[in-house]
């Protein structure tokens, strides 16, 4: 191992001719200028936003007499997605009815009763327990009428049903929002309790992707920070990091939403991510090789006429065989990326002379 060089020793020229390179097993390689700093490959997961998806339930048991959708298909908000036969809803709309009709005849009992105090024919006090009544059955029907509207009837379904007195036999479900039908969840024939999912629809643009980071990436990640899918030229952003430690590996949670490439991925998918911090300050990838330690600093050692000078640099980041490195380069050097181990024992030869 190295000692602690001075300033004027570590960036002495260590002279090399191409024969001793070759002998030697020397290869060079020239830095790249990159404002883009990539971590390495991350585990992550293609999940559904929350907002975006819907379970389709039946609010009366029944049974299912038609379906309209499959997984895999789409649907429009508002759209008919299935029709339930109910002996139930038949009897909410018979309570619904004969409670119309008896707030009607109360509403005529309390009008006459209001006409006949005002000429001094009944009490004050039978006119007061009429209004009550009338006003008693005012709040029952109101209930009803919301019975009908949570076992799936409609405004226009019970304006129908007022006007003509036909007692519908089932009703409809539509789809809450334009998406994708995910997974059907009945079939035709099935009967079906009450609240019972009968489709689970979402909407597929845009996807969360949840990323396994380790911890030592907290430094890196930030809210904003570019997500790369390579694999399936997918992008986004995250969008949260979730402060909470996985006790079993030690990860943190990062979520990303994905805008770019979503037709080619799948909710439940696993898949590995990158993610890329945009630099303002001019930096070089070179291959992690080409990096050396001597104590607590870094150097590159780069190739001229005359053989190599060691360049002391800051490493931004390291991935499995890249290094983005910070120093002063014009961006045309070339260092050494293999045979350093000949190079480091002759700069060191050239510090204790």
């Amino acid at each position: 191992m190295l000692g602690q060089l001075s300033v004027g020793h570590a960036e002495s020229l260590i002279a090399m001719t191409p024969q001793q390179m070759q002998t030697l097993g020397i290869a060079v390689s020239p830095i790249v200028a990159t404002n883009a700093v990539v971590s390495n490959k991350l585990p992550g997961e293609i999940i559904i936003p929350v907002n975006q998806e819907r379970i389709v339930s039946t609010p009366q048991s029944g049974l299912i007499d038609a379906m309209y959708f499959a997984a895999g298909q789409s649907v429009k908000r508002g759209q008919v997605v299935a029709h339930i036969s109910s002996t139930e809803l038949v009897a909410l709309q018979g309570d619904y009815l004969r409670g119309k009709t008896q707030h009607q005849l109360s509403k005529n009992m309390a009008d006459r009763d209001r006409e006949l105090y005002k000429d001094g024919i009944i009490a004050q006090r039978r006119l007061l327990t009429t209004e009550s009544s009338h006003q008693e059955l005012s709040v029952e029907l109101k209930q009803r009428r919301q019975a009908l509207k949570m076992a799936g009837m409609g405004e226009n379904a019970i304006a129908k049903l007022e006007k003509s007195g036909e007692l519908a036999s089932g009703f409809t479900l539509t789809s809450p929002i334009d998406g994708v039908v995910i997974e059907q969840l009945g079939s035709t024939g099935q009967r079906v309790d009450a609240s019972m999912p009968i489709y689970r629809i979402a909407k597929l643009k845009p996807l969360w992707l949840e990323i396994h980071a380790p911890i030592e990436m907290m430094h890196f990640a930030k809210e904003g920070m570019m997500v790369n899918i390579p694999k399936y030229q997918a992008s986004g952003k995250i969008t949260t990091i979730i402060r909470n430690l996985n006790r079993n590996d030690q990860t943190v949670h990062l979520r990303a939403e994905v805008t770019v490439g979503t037709e080619k991925l799948f909710p439940g998918q696993f898949v590995e991510a990158e993610l890329v911090s945009e630099s303002t300050t001019r930096q070089f990838a070179v291959p992690k090789s080409a990096v050396i330690r001597n104590g607590n600093k870094s150097y590159v050692f780069v190739q001229n006429t005359k053989g190599f000078v060691p360049k002391q640099v800051v490493v931004s980041s390291e991935q499995s065989t890249q290094a983005v490195i910070n120093g002063d380069f014009t961006g045309k050097e070339s260092v050494a990326i293999s045979g350093t181990v000949a190079i480091k024992s002759a700069w060191y030869s050239t510090t204790t002379q």
